[in-house]
């Protein structure tokens, strides 16, 4: 029998699928230039059928036993909370962000502190010795670290025989390759193989793997979207490189809840953890201040209090200017609109800029009413009392809408030192308990907002 033919196949880079010609235009994903031309050697694929590929049997729900995951509890507290609690052996958690927002920094930093257990650090990107440098930088030491700069997924493997590692790293996926297929490391069939492989490893020996992965100028996870759904967790790590303060979150968990999130403040000596966020990102400035109000958000599940920045001025052009750092562009508008429809201010002749602190990005809804009255202050040139703060959303037709967990954004509020919090009206009688350090305001309307706070000031 001949020896086989290798085969020239192109694969999307963005969804994985194959076509035996080259087409400008995926026909299954529909993106442009994306097909790349790869080659498949069918012996080499042969040769990875892996032996005795059937084991054990089918067992019915009722005769499995119930048994918590084993987690290995790291020293980095916003860590754990992000991943529920620990590090599951045997998962696989792939994390993924901006080059240069402190990904390779942060699993650095983890391994180093894990002084007790064996870590195997892989790197595809960086030399030994740019690691060792980055590791006294960060002042910690840990002689159970083991460094290697390879991307030769074989030879990774032997290293783990060698050194049986209680964790392993991986940075970056995109840097791997296999010997089973010819295609160049970062290509779709590489990444998918390469996770693949270690993703049975993992299962296998129940040694967690962290794996680093790229983004795409979208914003996606670089690589086949299979290997997002491959994984146990996958963790976004954000930031913007002119702000010091990074953000993890978890956008897939399979051993806990997909709602926290942990923030980092990126220094000299490395990251630090913020145990109490909301004192962060409030400036302290001066209250007398026009155009500035503070806001009881939750990013996951974590009460946040943020300040909320608004400027108002004439119009300087033909067409009013809309600007918003950290907020929905469009959503801003519907509040704008909000403003000149139900409460008579003349906002279509206003340039209104608008901007979140701390370099944070703000979904939550319950921004709406903090963010109307900061622009309606400085519309009139009038700071809000000192001590109140907001947390509600605001309809079309300008009444106050419930948001959720109201009472543990309450609680932050009154932690840090507030006086006075509007909420809608729908949710004081809900309340289960009375605060005494804070006062709850019930609204309904924005005017009755209005009259409350800048009745005074007049």
């Amino acid at each position: 029998m001949g020896k086989q033919k290798t085969k020239t196949v192109y694969i999307c880079q963005s969804c994985g699928a194959s076509s035996l010609r080259w087409a400008g235009q995926c026909s299954a994903c529909n993106e442009w230039n994306t097909l790349v031309e790869e080659l498949i050697s069918p012996q080499k694929a042969k040769e990875d059928i892996w032996e005795n590929s059937i084991k054990g049997t089918p067992l019915p729900l009722s005769a499995i036993d119930s048994v918590q995951e084993q987690r290995l509890v790291t020293p980095d507290h916003e860590l754990n909370r992000v991943l529920g609690g620990g590090i599951v052996k045997g998962s696989v958690v792939l994390i993924a962000g901006e080059p240069g927002v402190g990904k390779s920094t942060l699993l650095l930093q983890i391994a180093l502190q894990l002084v007790p257990h064996t870590i195997l650090y892989v790197s595809g990107e960086e030399s030994a010795s740019q690691i060792k440098l980055r590791a006294q930088r960060l002042s910690f030491d840990n002689d159970r670290l083991y460094i290697a700069a390879e991307t030769h997924l074989e030879s990774v493997v032997g290293f783990f025989k060698k050194l049986q590692p209680s964790l392993i790293i991986i940075d970056s996926i995109q840097t791997i390759y296999t010997d089973l297929l010819d295609s160049a490391p970062g290509s779709v069939s590489q990444v998918r193989e390469s996770a693949s492989k270690l993703i049975r490893l993992a299962k296998e020996s129940h040694t967690p793997i962290f794996i680093v992965g790229h983004i795409t100028k979208e914003g996606n996870i670089a690589g086949p979207k299979v290997l997002e759904h491959m994984v146990d967790t996958v963790l976004s790590f954000e930031g913007d490189k002119h702000n010091s303060y990074r953000i993890v979150r978890t956008s897939k968990n399979r051993y806990g809840s997909t709602m926290e999130l942990g923030i980092y403040e990126m220094q000299a000596g490395g990251l630090r953890e913020v145990a109490n966020p909301s004192e962060v990102f409030l400036s302290g400035v001066d209250d007398s201040f026009s155009g500035v109000t503070i806001s009881a958000t939750m990013e996951g599940m974590r009460p946040l209090l943020v300040e909320t920045q608004a400027l108002v001025s004439p119009m300087a052009y033909g067409t009013a200017q809309r600007s918003a750092t950290g907020f929905d562009l469009r959503r801003l508008n519907m509040l704008l609109a909000i403003l000149e429809k139900r409460c008579g201010f003349k906002m279509g002749i206003k340039d209104v800029f608008i901007n979140i602190t701390g370099g944070l990005k703000i979904e939550d809804p319950a921004l709406d009413l903090a963010l109307i009255c900061a622009v309606i202050s400085s519309l009139h040139d009038l700071a809000v009392p000192k001590g109140t703060v907001f947390a509600a959303e605001v309809g079309l037709s300008g009444e106050i809408r419930a948001v959720n967990r109201i009472e543990a954004r309450i609680a932050e509020a009154e932690k840090l030192g507030f006086t006075e919090m509007f909420i809608a009206a729908s949710q004081v009688d809900a309340l289960s308990k009375t605060y005494k350090q804070i006062k709850v305001l019930g609204v309904n309307r924005l005017d009755e907002v209005f009259r409350q706070i800048f009745s005074g000031n007049d």
